[in-house]
């Protein structure tokens, strides 16, 4: 009895240490974390269980029966057969049959791809550019043919210019200001104004502006107004009045030469109040404005022009 019992107890005592030595080791906890360093740790090495399989299929398992009974070298059976073309049905014409595009429009659509080219060419410190159009329209630089002048008939005269300054944050701004007259000396004048920069180009600014603003003069077979008028603009006022042949143009400053540019030959005008320059003309257009021809008023009336002096 003793025996067994003593066998009994070693063999309990043996199965509980195993079970327990068999928990450990499953639940132990590693001393070094697993993902301490994940570059020395494969994933196959890790999973061993999990590992990916490749299956590689047989040549006998591919079907190639239509490509060996084919043959891209040898003419087929199906032919395309375009439909027909309807009745009156002209073709258009084919791209190269068209007009030949000039050098401008080649190079304005490159310039609207790529963006403009430089020219090798600087002024001012700015790069001249092939189809810069501010730069060519303003100053003309950029080409080597200078800018011609406009030929419309008509004629150009500076009034004035001057100076001026602008007051900003960073100090001051110089610009010059140009007042232009033009006119055909046949009854067209206008008066205009620019600023920039550079006195070239306000000169043309101001001559572009004046062809904008261009009124008619009415005058008389003796190049002379056909009644008087006044005008005022601003603080200007301008008094015009006709004269007999052989008298010439009697006026001072801005008023005698927008009379010049219109043509007028024979004619009086004062200047009463401001003496800017740039008032003064355009009140000389505004008197001009004023002025009406006899047989425009004797048509508005319906009688005959004889009757207007009755």
């Amino acid at each position: 009895m003793a025996t067994a019992s003593a066998t009994l107890s070693s063999l309990s005592s043996l199965s509980l240490h195993t079970t327990t030595t068999t928990h450990r080791l499953s639940f132990s906890k590693p001393t070094k974390p697993f993902f301490s360093n994940p570059t020395k740790l494969p994933l196959l090495h890790s999973f061993p269980s999990h590992r990916s399989t490749t299956f590689i299929a047989k040549t006998s398992d591919i079907d190639t029966t239509f490509f060996e009974n084919f043959d891209p070298n040898e003419e087929n059976d199906a032919v395309f057969n375009p439909p027909e073309a309807p009745e009156g049905f002209v073709a258009p014409p084919s791209f190269d049959d068209g007009p030949m595009e000039t050098e401008e429009e080649i190079a304005a659509a490159y310039e609207e791809l790529y963006g403009a080219a430089y020219s090798g060419e600087s002024y001012l410190g700015n790069d001249i550019y092939v189809m810069d159009s501010k730069v060519r329209k303003t100053t003309g630089f950029g080409s080597k043919a200078k800018k011609e002048k406009v030929k419309d008939g008509l004629d150009e005269r500076v009034v004035q210019v001057r100076r001026v300054t602008k007051v900003v944050k960073g100090g001051k701004q110089l610009h010059f200001r140009a007042i232009v007259v033009v006119g055909d000396k046949q009854g067209q004048v206008g008066v205009g104004v620019g600023k920039a920069k550079e006195v070239v180009t306000a000169v043309q600014k101001s001559a572009v502006n004046a062809r904008r603003n261009i009124v008619s003069v009415p005058m008389t077979k003796y190049l002379t107004f056909p009644h008087r008028s006044e005008g005022d603009y601003g603080a200007a006022k301008v008094m015009l009045r006709p004269a007999s042949p052989g008298t010439g143009v009697i006026a001072g400053g801005a008023v005698r030469i927008v009379l010049e540019m219109a043509g007028v030959e024979n004619a009086l005008g004062k200047q009463i109040g401001s003496k800017n320059a740039l008032n003064n003309a355009r009140a000389t257009v505004v008197a001009v404005q004023k002025m009406r021809q006899f047989s425009d008023v004797a048509r508005e009336r319906g009688i005959p022009m004889e009757e207007l002096w009755k």
